[in-house]
């Protein structure tokens, strides 16, 4: 395994997000509102950059985009979820979100590296079938989809832990997370609201709960992830017709990313037509982690479908 510098690369992100979480952990021991500790964050960096040398220098090896195995497939999940982790540290740099995220990039890791068959690590050539233009645009969109909405769910996941006792109202979209803006205007006289005119309109900083940060994080999260799995879908349905002659086969992958979709659309359907916040739409969040998990881990364990990366027995 030393030998060889990719799995050495995979090795060595692992040790930096092993790292970095109990450090994320400890970090909120100085309460939930501290910033995010800059440690934390220049190992999720670091394990970001090996993972992005790793994928480029088993690329390079192999002469094709590396997702030829599960091991491959794996390490671009992590290098995603880290790279989506960073952006919503971008947006909010609070410790609970390496807390939160930092997880599934380590289990991904963990898992390529020491779970996997010694014959998944190896690069393996493509089938005919694989070898398109298609495979980078459309592999590439399903995974980064994929690390959008796990990172998202999880999010979502830590609304249920912090601040459960709260309602919460979702008030930070128009201008960030970081602060809400109200205009405040008119006196009351008797029972009789008296509005002053416009140009007396007060606006004012109020502070939005550590729950109310979360769900909006995760909601744009979601959203973005939702996007690229829409277009991940579309982009697979035509490559599967230019190369099997049909949009769509009902391949167990195929079926399950349909029902991702589906979870997916229920969730944001639930908060941009019934205005569902917080904790309802958190559920229906870990439900779509579920799935990703059936849809990506699942499939591959069975080694049925024409979407097996390597049946994991074998």
């Amino acid at each position: 395994m030393f030998d060889d510098p990719v799995l050495l690369l995979g090795l060595l992100a692992f040790a930096s997000l092993l790292l970095a979480l109990p450090l994320a952990f400890w970090s909120l021991s100085g309460g939930r509102e501290a910033p995010a500790s800059p440690l934390v964050r220049a190992l999720v960096v670091v394990a970001n950059l090996l993972l992005t040398s790793q994928l480029l220098l088993r690329w390079i090896g192999s002469g094709h985009f590396p997702v030829s195995n599960l091991y491959e497939s794996l390490c671009f999940l992590a290098w995603g979820c880290t790279f989506t982790q960073l952006l919503v540290e971008r947006s909010w740099p609070s410790p609970v979100v390496p807390a939160a995220a930092t997880p599934m990039a380590l289990v991904s890791v963990a898992f390529a590296s020491f779970a996997l068959p010694g014959s998944l690590h190896d690069a393996a050539p493509l089938v005919p079938a694989l070898r398109s233009s298609w495979l980078v645009m459309h592999v590439s969109v399903i995974m980064m989809s994929y690390a959008a909405l796990t990172v998202g769910s999880l999010l979502s996941m830590a609304v249920l832990v912090v601040d459960r006792g709260q309602a919460i109202d979702l008030r930070s979209s128009s201008i960030g997370s970081g602060g809400f803006r109200r205009a405040v205007a008119g006196s009351v006289a008797g029972s009789v609201a008296v509005v002053e005119p416009p140009a007396q309109l007060e606006l004012r900083q109020v502070s939005i709960p550590l729950a109310e940060r979360l769900d909006s994080l995760s909601y744009r999260t979601i959203t973005v992830g939702f996007l690229l799995l829409t277009v991940g879908i579309i982009s697979g349905a035509v490559w599967a017709n230019e190369a099997w002659g049909s949009w769509w086969s009902w391949d167990p992958k195929e079926t399950w990313a349909l029902i991702c979709w589906l979870v997916y659309a229920a969730y944001l359907h639930a908060r941009l037509t019934r205005g569902w916040q917080g904790r309802k739409p958190a559920l229906l969040a870990m439900a779509g982690l579920v799935v990703i998990v059936v849809c990506y881990i699942g499939v591959n364990l069975l080694g049925i479908g024409l979407h097996s990366y390597g049946w994991f027995f074998d």
